[in-house]
């Protein structure tokens, strides 16, 4: 197999391969345009987010047999065209899921203890103790949205605390010893903390919206690891302001670039965005859930398995297409 690599990953990646007999194409710095154009010359692609695999992409690549994607999730990728195609689709969810676990909780402990505000006032010469003071999680009702290889991660993490832990996902049979599932109807009735683990659908387009946060019976804290464009950030903001949800902690924003490399290249900040830096009750980290230096390499490693697992080690012998 001769396999093109779009973008840069952790060196395991090209090195199992090689090992495997495969053969590597490094065009980390060449465009869509330039890979379509040699696109003769692979077999497999392997990305992360510097572009979309779309259909025009796949129109252009009659050999291509597998995409692997560096990452959680498949949403860059024309999924359907692939499958029309019969080129096997690889991600890496288990690579980065304990990374995103950790993530979650810490961000959860930090907000619910004021950790970030207390920081910053003690740095400023203040000492407010009582607007300081934190919240514990023992008898809160944790409730998870998409109940996967993140989600359940989460969920695991939570073990040591008092707390019971729920989880909605569409999905049937999904829960286990880590969490209790149920319909969104009675999740809504019963949680005070709503973490969202879900990936990019449709379905999950701007699925916290207004009607979504009002259908809860009490006010709630928001955690949201999984994908910006799932949360409509005004309707989140107003809630906010309004108390109907106490805090948030977010590892990723509706703005985001299709790379979820930048957030700030426009000059003009939307105010919805504007207005959620303002509050103090929300937690901001820039898409680094499941980006650990040791997910780095677990996810290159799943990767690499997953192609050798599927096709096996390559002929040894040099390609005459390169």
């Amino acid at each position: 197999m001769i396999i093109l690599h779009a973008d840069s990953n952790h060196p395991h990646l090209i090195q199992k391969l090689e090992q495997a007999g495969h053969q590597n194409i490094e065009a980390y710095n060449q465009s869509k345009e330039e890979i379509l154009k040699n696109q003769h010359l692979f077999d497999g692609i392997v990305i992360r987010s510097r572009f979309n695999i779309d259909k025009e992409f796949l129109d252009a690549a009659p050999n291509l047999k597998f995409i692997g994607r560096v990452g959680a999730g498949l949403e860059s990728i024309d999924v359907d065209t692939a499958e029309k195609r019969g080129i096997a689709l690889f991600s890496a969810p288990e690579g980065n899921r304990n990374a995103v676990g950790e993530h979650t909780l810490g961000m959860l402990l930090s907000l619910l203890n004021k950790l970030n505000k207390a920081d910053r006032e003690v740095r400023q010469g203040l000492w407010h103790r009582e607007a300081n003071r934190g919240i514990e999680m023992e008898g809160k009702t944790v409730g998870i949205v998409g109940y996967g290889n993140m989600g359940r991660s989460f969920a695991k993490k939570l073990r040591g605390f008092d707390v019971e832990v729920v989880c909605y996902d569409i999905k049937e049979d999904v829960g286990d010893e880590y969490a209790t599932q149920m319909d969104l109807d009675e999740f809504k009735q019963k949680v005070d903390i709503v973490s969202l683990h879900t990936p990019w659908t449709p379905q999950t387009d701007k699925m916290v919206n207004t009607d979504f946060i009002r259908g809860f019976r009490k006010p709630f804290w928001f955690l949201n690891t999984a994908r910006g464009n799932s949360v409509v950030t005004k309707d989140l903001v107003s809630a906010l302001i309004e108390g109907k949800i106490l805090g948030a902690c977010l590892d990723v924003l509706e703005y985001e670039k299709a790379s979820f490399e930048t957030l700030f290249s426009e000059k003009k900040i939307p105010v919805p965005l504007q207005e959620l830096m303002f509050l103090e009750n929300v937690i901001l980290t820039p898409h680094i859930a499941g980006w650990t230096v040791e997910s780095h390499q677990k996810l290159a490693d799943t990767i690499a398995s997953k192609i050798i697992e599927r096709f096996g080690k390559g002929n040894f012998f040099p390609d005459e297409r390169i």
